[in-house]
């Protein structure tokens, strides 16, 4: 894990720091991994800053000779480094710094955190991995079971629909148009019959689920919208039917519905971006950068199995976890655990679901790495049992409108039937 945290970059921007050894500005690029600060010298490549992010004490935004906007970043030790020039801006990169130093997820863990497998802790994680391969099954079950009734919906559909035809040409027999006393002037103003409540179940469904959001996991982020590097600090909320992005203020800023999101792409264990595909007009992206965000990409890879896209950086990360023994160790999350081990939740709200978790499993005698396996199921668990409990209020709306849909069919067809008979 200690390779992973030193070679894999979180973001990195040109710049020029101050040499105060020699008394002039250095240009270079400023990288952020996610154990350190790092600074290499654009001629000769020699590193001139290396420290941890654990070892800082102050980030702040100040002027260098009164006139150049700076970025400074306090060691321990009173030993303060001075950065210049960022590019695309130096809020940006103050912005991502600050994120990650503030959330503190990567302090170095004590030799006796990572120490051998605990026999309860193998109990833990063998119970929950048991418990979430029957939900997974059943979802699988209860997702097909949903696909069947949504065609027999359609099968109604079509079977109205031709009700409708057959009860024009009825209609048209009943009372020719040769007939002086045409009986479809009348029956032409009679008030249309109501529609199969079908048609008016997508939109119903829709607004009930709408008032059963069901939050999965909210994290703090620092985000860009489209073709802007100006990246802000917001948050991103993952819900059963939505992804919200909201700003510094937790206003919301866009929502994209499940159906929206066209596809996710995860550049990095802490960097991905999710976009909404539109035609003659640009597309709705935005860029998201988290200290948390092997959280949300753990569920991401439940909810949007077929539409997210690990690139290479991410690809390459989880090559670099342990052996897969099962499908849920090669989820995401695992083969982040080396970086996950490192996190100190110092900063997490303890009214959140993640944070009482946390404090739980703090108090069970069981090491980091097995306290993070069990959250990633945990958090598994909840999306999967969410997204259960919204398919069942679906499909008993359904089977509501296929109940009342088939009544109303036998009832059209008794009385086609009568209308035939009167003809022969």
């Amino acid at each position: 894990s200690n390779v992973m945290n030193k070679e894999l970059s979180v973001h990195s921007w040109t710049g020029s720091y101050y040499l105060s050894s020699e008394r002039r500005w250095v240009c270079g690029k400023l990288m952020l991994t996610p154990a350190s600060l790092r600074f290499t010298a654009e001629k000769g490549g020699e590193t001139l800053v290396d420290f941890q992010l654990s070892s800082i004490s102050e980030v702040k935004k100040e002027a260098s000779s009164l006139i150049f906007s700076s970025l400074t970043v306090l060691e321990q030790g009173n030993v303060k480094h001075w950065f210049s020039s960022l590019q695309p801006n130096r809020n940006a990169v103050f912005n991502v710094l600050e994120h990650f130093w503030r959330e503190q997820l990567l302090v170095r863990p004590a030799a006796e955190d990572l120490a051998t497998p605990t026999a309860k802790g193998k109990q833990l994680i063998g119970l929950v991995s048991g418990s979430q391969r029957r939900a997974e099954d059943t979802a699988k079950v209860l997702h097909h079971q949903g696909e069947q009734f949504d065609s027999i919906i359609k099968g109604l559909d079509k079977i109205d629909s031709d009700m409708d035809v057959a009860d024009r040409l009825l209609t048209e027999l009943e009372s020719p148009p040769w007939w002086p006393f045409s009986s479809r002037i009348w029956k032409g103003q009679q008030e249309a019959k109501p529609k199969d409540a079908s048609s008016s179940f997508s939109s119903s469904s829709t607004t009930k689920a709408a008032g059963k959001e069901g939050l999965i996991v909210k994290i703090p982020v620092v985000y860009s919208q489209g073709a802007d590097s100006n990246l802000k600090p917001g948050t991103l909320a993952l819900l059963v039917s939505a992804l919200e992005i909201g700003d510094s203020r937790s206003q919301l800023l866009h929502r994209y519905r499940r159906e929206d999101v066209d596809d996710i792409k995860v550049h990095s264990p802490y960097k991905i971006t999710i976009r909404q595909r539109f035609l003659g007009k640009p597309d709705i992206s935005y860029h998201m950068l988290s200290a948390r965000m092997p959280e949300a990409v753990a569920v991401l890879e439940v909810q949007y199995s077929k539409k997210i896209e690990f690139l290479e950086d991410a690809v390459g990360f989880r090559k670099l976890g342990s052996p897969a023994q099962s499908d849920m160790d090669n989820s995401f999350w695992n083969t982040a655990i080396g970086v996950i081990l490192n996190t100190v939740y110092a900063g997490t709200d303890p009214k959140t679901n993640l944070g009482s978790t946390v404090s739980l499993l703090a108090q069970c005698p069981v090491n980091k790495e097995e306290a993070a396996t069990l959250i990633q199921i945990l958090t598994k668990l909840k999306c999967i049992a969410l997204e259960t409990e919204t398919e069942l209020d679906r499909q008993d709306e359904v089977l509501d409108t296929i109940t009342s849909s088939t009544d109303r069919t036998t009832t059209q067809i008794h009385k086609h039937n009568r209308r035939m008979k009167k003809l022969m």
